[in-house]
């Protein structure tokens, strides 16, 4: 949430995790007393540097089970979101850093987010696709922590194409009508202001050292699994 570069308060957190503000007071109140969460005299919230090593393990772990998810284990992007969340709490830092070794030690998950606080400073920021003007090219960065939370966001922009490092061109952007629209790599696509504004591409080409490719020998498994699965469902 401060992510997104406002204030977290108690309040906006219970909405997001879809429970009650007592529930979210109770939950920041344990945190705070084991010195992961600090509380403005605002009421704003804010991690500890205890609490962001925690949440950057945390992510690491989705991040890294996303990955294999996705192109070992050939799920798509929402599908591997949601298994990710129930995997990452069972898997040892030894299994973790056998994971991180498989997959090349990405330094951001599937989607282009930065896999820890270390890796965000050294990369750039990107730009809203909703800012950028008719003609211009671009290529998609990173779908943000918030857009992850659309599953049906992810399945659009993965159909499309629209995935980290792919070139697009924005044909109209248009605030009366509220959307965008631009060619993308498979065709001709128009999505709204709202999902474009959680975006970020960079302009023209972008250096392809920013995005991460899996060894070919492990993406090549998934094809392997694939024939496997086909020939036991027969």
């Amino acid at each position: 949430m401060t992510g997104g570069g406002g204030p977290a308060m108690a309040a906006s957190l219970a909405r997001k995790l879809g429970v009650t503000t007592q529930a979210t007071s109770e939950m920041v109140g344990r945190l705070a007393h084991d010195g992961l969460v600090t509380v403005s005299p605002e009421r704003s919230l804010a991690l500890t540097a205890a609490g962001i090593a925690a949440a950057d393990t945390i992510f690491r772990r989705h991040a890294l089970l996303e990955w294999l998810l996705t192109r070992v284990i050939g799920l798509g992007w929402a599908e591997s979101d949601e298994e990710a969340a129930r995997l990452q709490g069972a898997i040892s830092p030894r299994v973790e850093a056998g994971i991180a070794r498989l997959l090349g030690d990405p330094p951001t998950c599937p989607h282009g987010n930065p896999i820890n606080a270390a890796a965000a400073l050294s990369r750039p920021a990107g730009i809203r696709l909703s800012e950028v003007g008719a003609g211009e090219e671009v290529t998609i960065y990173r779908i943000t922590e918030e857009a992850e939370e659309d599953a049906e966001l992810l399945v659009y922009l993965e159909r499309e194409g629209l995935t980290p490092g792919a070139l697009a061109r924005v044909v109209e952007s248009s605030s009366s009508r509220d959307s965008v629209t631009l060619d993308g790599p498979l065709s001709r696509t128009t999505m709204g202001l709202r999902p474009a504004a959680l975006i970020r591409v960079l302009p023209g080409k972008a250096d392809p050292a920013l995005f991460h490719r899996v060894p070919e020998e492990v993406a090549g498994l998934a094809v392997l699994i694939a024939q496997n699965l086909d020939r036991m469902s027969r």
